[in-house]
């Protein structure tokens, strides 16, 4: 059995943009040849037509974006974000990790399968937005990959249940824009609190300005509070895609926070 890490475009995406695409078109030609009054036809066909336009720019893109994100594609591009971040991840012998919105478990079973030595958590809400997203399919892609180092529950990123200083490292990756009404770096204080003194950290994310607020007070904050390092690295300039690539899939503004507490 291979794992099965999805795609962040789901196919039925797709497959609804192919639908609509084909029906506002057929129905526009259809409307051309009505008996309608010519002014009412123009109007009418006019707004169908660009109704199926729009849904066949949309098909376009989600496409694109699904053949980029794709684990079984050629440009791979979930699994370089996701192994290129658990590059930053370091547990101890015996030691816990914890991964916030793991999804379908990819970031953590990448951790863990990195980190043998140590035992990697996953957490997510697995909402009805991301109903292909399960706490059972990311215990069935840590069997598929032979790990035996992981375990996964139902949290709250918001909120996580665990006290203070409890993981030796804690990562994430392209979950806290999805959470809307919270101070986007209320989320980061809230997962690096459960990270022990010296514990590693990295969190991918879209930390664009409008988003997180000026991210760079953010890192001399931490350093401030003792932090024994701390960078914010650009992931749309080489590291992970260009410029042009994150712009076009909607990631500009994607960054590493990583570092040692």
């Amino acid at each position: 059995m291979n794992a099965n890490y999805k795609n962040w475009v789901p196919n039925g995406m797709i497959g609804a943009f192919s639908a609509g695409t084909a029906l506002l078109g057929a129905a526009s030609a259809v409307l051309m040849c009505t008996g309608l009054a010519p002014k009412a036809k123009a109007v009418i066909a006019g707004t169908v037509g660009a109704g199926a336009l729009a849904c066949g720019a949309m098909l376009a893109w989600s496409a694109y974006a699904h053949g980029k994100f794709s684990y079984s594609g050629k440009r791979q591009l979930s699994k370089e974000i996701v192994e290129g971040t658990a590059e930053y991840i370091t547990l101890p012998e015996g030691g816990r990790g914890l991964d916030v919105g793991c999804g379908s478990g990819a970031l953590t079973i990448a951790c863990a399968k990195r980190n043998p030595q140590g035992r990697m958590t996953g957490i997510d809400r697995w909402g009805k937005e991301y109903a292909s997203f399960s706490k059972q399919l990311c215990e069935d892609n840590s069997d598929a990959e032979g790990v035996n180092n992981t375990e996964f529950y139902q949290g709250d990123a918001c909120k996580l249940d665990y006290p203070d200083e409890y993981f030796d490292a804690v990562t994430s990756n392209y979950v806290y824009h999805n959470i809307t009404g919270v101070d986007k770096q209320e989320l980061l204080r809230e997962t690096l609190r459960v990270l022990k003194k010296g514990g590693s950290f990295a969190i991918h994310d879209i930390m664009s300005k409008g988003r997180y607020g000026d991210m760079q007070q953010f890192v001399r904050e931490l350093r401030y509070q003792g932090f024994e390092k701390v960078e914010l690295i650009d992931t749309t300039n080489g590291k992970f895609m260009s410029r042009g690539e994150a712009a076009i899939l909607g990631l500009g503004g994607s960054s590493l926070l990583v570092g040692i507490k």
